[in-house]
């Protein structure tokens, strides 16, 4: 293994590696921070590019896309409360609320170096532990994964705060969307109205879009931008050492987070920084800043997000498996390079197996130079006049919600949520939940459908599995403790109020 390490890194010393990397990366970064233009899109676009290059620098280039795309989502998020991919929707709740303040550079840059530490942990997983991961990943049947989405879901009481009624109806209604379209066992159509184009289903990205980006410029619009303190973005501003080490354990159970997450197949990145942002929030001794601009609530989701890049190479590589879907396009690159992954890959190609995984490592250190590079730039963004500002973002969703799909229809369906996340958020109901619920629900239906046919109707399956039983307690754990501090709070607020009568 020594051998194939010390081979992997003289290869990666080159001028066409360090080229191909950086050109991957800038390249991710644009598609992962542009509305509706998702890392996906990007590794698929460039996939014909990899044609006539060799393995090692094209699927350099793909991961240098992937990395940078899963990390690109949080600079819009942070600035202008419009997560770039799913995977940077947890990012919202904190990083648009420090930038209002006035620290915008400080949010970008504890995304950036909570990114490529996640990244960099989630490498060094892929490089050290890919055997052992992946054996843990195939124990994950559909019981389990049911009751991953299930967890996943649970995080919905933690992010509604004492709102937890509007939450639950807010995700009640993404679970309603969540079921539009084919029926995933049985092929028949639901919930179409009629319309063709629902037979697909309801896209993330259209969601995503309109929940978040227009209905934050129609709320603009309506009370008018109030937030001018955060125009002056303090560029100088970064993450403290101290600091830095406040979040570290957050950043290294997020990492953690998201490689146990990223090597199960069928999850994703958005699922494990809600994961990581729950987490952090459970842990903390201050919970009740979560939400207002705390510094851990930027680090844990970013860590988490970006420590499925690596992970979900792991049942690729050593299974021929792909995690999700970008790692799906990258197993068409090597299997029409004549490399088909699994466990003879590593016997028959190890030298170049092993220079892909350390070329993780390297894709995330350029993403950390690249990200320096341009903070300053990315934060004076909030310099932009609103009205200016405005009309480029419509401009930009509009154009990422017609690519996905080369779709009109989805232009309209983008606009509808648009029109939802502004009512959601003018008569106080949190839309985050609602997205979770999209993102969520077509796995938990699937995987509970799948499990019960198992089972042949038994709901027993979920507790005689050990993981699928953990992740019940678990969930139990998550929905109860929330409602039991809800309790209490209101009675301490009726009691203290009953004394202020006095």
């Amino acid at each position: 293994m020594w051998n194939n390490i010390f081979s992997g890194l003289v290869n990666l010393l080159s001028l066409e590696s360090v080229l191909f990397i950086n050109f991957g990366m800038a390249v991710g970064i644009v598609f992962g921070a542009l509305p509706g233009l998702t890392a996906t899109m990007g590794v698929a676009l460039f996939l014909p590019v990899t044609f006539g290059l060799d393995p090692l620098p094209g699927m350099l280039l793909l991961l240098g896309i992937y990395c940078g795309g899963t990390y690109g989502g949080s600079i819009t998020a942070i600035l202008i409360k419009t997560p770039g991919t799913p995977a940077s929707a947890a990012t919202v709740l904190d990083g648009y609320e420090m930038a209002r303040k006035g620290h915008a550079g400080k949010a970008l840059d504890t995304a950036l170096v909570c990114s490529t530490i996640g990244g960099i942990i989630s490498a060094l997983v892929l490089l050290f532990l890919a055997p052992q991961i992946a054996r843990i990943a195939l124990r994950f049947g559909s019981p389990e994964r049911f009751m991953l989405a299930m967890f996943g879901l649970s995080i919905i009481c933690t992010l509604s705060g004492r709102r937890l009624f509007k939450g639950l109806i807010s995700a009640a209604f993404g679970l309603f969307v969540a079921s539009i379209g084919l029926d995933p066992i049985e092929g028949l159509p639901r919930f179409t109205f009629g319309i063709n184009e629902f037979m697909a289903g309801v896209g993330i990205i259209p969601a995503l879009v309109g929940l978040f980006a227009i209905s934050e410029i129609l709320n603009k619009v309506r009370v008018g931008d109030t937030s001018e303190e955060g125009k002056a973005a303090l560029t100088k501003d970064r993450m403290t050492l101290a600091e830095l080490r406040g979040c570290s354990k957050d950043i290294v159970k997020s990492s953690v987070i998201g490689t146990i997450i990223g090597a199960i197949p069928g999850t994703g990145a958005a699922i494990a920084a809600f994961l990581s942002y729950m987490e952090a929030r459970r842990s903390s001794k201050t919970p009740g800043k979560f939400g207002t601009g705390h510094i851990n609530g930027i680090a844990a989701p970013e860590a988490g997000n970006n420590g499925v890049t690596g992970a979900t190479l792991i049942p690729l590589l050593t299974l021929g498996i792909p995690g999700d879907v970008v790692t799906a396009v990258m197993l068409g690159a090597l299997m029409m390079k004549g490399l088909t992954p699994g466990p003879q890959l590593f016997q028959k190609h190890g030298v170049l197996m092993y220079t892909i995984m350390i070329g993780l490592i390297f894709v995330n250190v350029f993403m950390y130079l690249q990200g320096k590079l341009f903070i300053k730039a990315f934060a004076n963004v909030n310099r932009i006049p609103t009205s200016l500002l405005s009309t480029i973002l419509i401009v930009l969703c509009v154009i990422g919600g017609f690519s996905v799909n080369n779709s009109v229809f989805d232009v309209f369906l983008m606009l509808g949520f648009a029109a939802v996340g502004y009512l959601a958020t003018k008569f106080q109901f949190p839309t985050v939940p609602m997205l979770l619920a999209i993102i969520l629900g077509p796995m938990a239906e699937e995987n509970l459908r799948k499990s019960l046919l198992l089972s042949r109707g038994s709901w027993s399956i979920f507790v005689t599995k050990p993981i699928s039983l953990l992740f019940l307690l678990l969930t139990l754990a998550a929905i109860l403790v929330p409602a039991i501090v809800n309790v209490v709070l209101r009675k301490k607020e009726t009691a203290s109020l009953a004394r202020t009568d006095r």
